[in-house]
């Protein structure tokens, strides 16, 4: 079994590594590649069971030595790839027989949690595009649709759009679309029980992370002073809820805002066909977002 600090030091160098690679890159300053060596967030996802390795407790103890922010992937976040089984038994692929009896079950579970809890919803073109019941099973908090690898599986993000606001309506106002983000073809819609007197509180507790303040790759932002302040009051005993970090939706993030949640004072560059980037300006930038 690997040594908790050897996957650390092996992870970090890897990640070193793979920010160097974009030194020279159009529009990456020097000010940016600086603060992308110091790793701040860690997810504990993707492949395999991450609670399995026996020695886990050890190696979110070495990153949270380090301030470094940790997401373990749990039952609370559950990817809903499909409406019927038949659907979900040729996306998912999955091992046992009574999958679609477990995936139900999950489903359920997720109502008796008070924590914040996540419906993904990996939009495939040509292939799950069914009438998918949001409200009726786990009555999640959030609702994240996104596509799916590959160009002939990638849908464009005015049809996400489409697609998120036919479940809200399928919801009786039960979810709204609440964020959206152009580039990653992504739609967040929410419950509105995350509403607190009619404003948005959706986001995680911020801090300044960085020079502009926040981490543009997350759907939500988290402040690591409020963060590690929580964990010392776990530590003592003294459970919290969502309410306890929650924030208030900037205005350039609600769903349908102009920004299409790009941080405004960022630069976007996209390269052409030609291998020439060009750096797009406001007009050209939200015209290519509406694509």
């Amino acid at each position: 079994m690997d040594d908790p600090l050897e996957i650390f030091n092996t992870a970090a160098d890897l990640h070193t590594e793979m920010i160097n690679q974009m030194k020279g890159v159009p529009g990456v300053t020097q000010e940016r590649l600086v603060e992308g060596l110091s790793a701040r967030y860690c997810a504990l996802s993707l492949v395999g069971e991450p609670i399995m390795y026996l020695e886990i407790s050890m190696f979110l103890d070495e990153l949270q030595k380090r301030r470094i922010s940790t997401l373990l992937v749990t039952s609370l976040y559950v990817s809903v790839d499909a409406a019927t089984k038949d659907s979900s038994k040729a996306i998912d692929r999955p091992l046992f027989g009574d999958f679609w009896e477990r995936f139900i079950d999950s489903l359920t579970a997720l109502k008796e949690k008070q924590q914040q809890t996540v419906y993904r919803l990996t939009a495939v073109k040509g292939w799950n595009r069914e009438d998918v019941d949001v409200k009726s099973i786990g009555k999640p908090s959030f609702v994240e649709i996104k596509t799916y690898c590959g160009s002939e599986n990638v849908s464009w993000h005015s049809n996400v759009k489409v697609f998120s606001e036919a479940l809200s309506l399928k919801s009786e106002g039960e979810y709204e679309g609440l964020c959206e983000h152009a580039h990653s073809c992504s739609v967040l819609s929410k419950s509105r029980k995350v509403k607190v007197n009619v404003l948005l509180y959706t986001w995680l507790v911020t801090a300044s992370v960085s020079s502009f303040g926040v981490y543009l790759e997350s759907s939500f932002f988290l402040g690591f002073k409020r963060r590690f302040s929580l964990m010392v009051q776990v530590a003592s005993g003294r459970p919290f809820n969502s309410e306890d970090y929650m924030a208030l939706t900037p205005s350039w993030a609600i769903y349908g805002a102009e920004e299409s949640r790009y941080y405004p004072n960022q630069s976007w560059y996209r390269k052409k066909v030609t291998s020439k980037v060009k750096k797009l300006s406001n007009s050209e930038l939200y015209q290519y977002r509406a694509a």
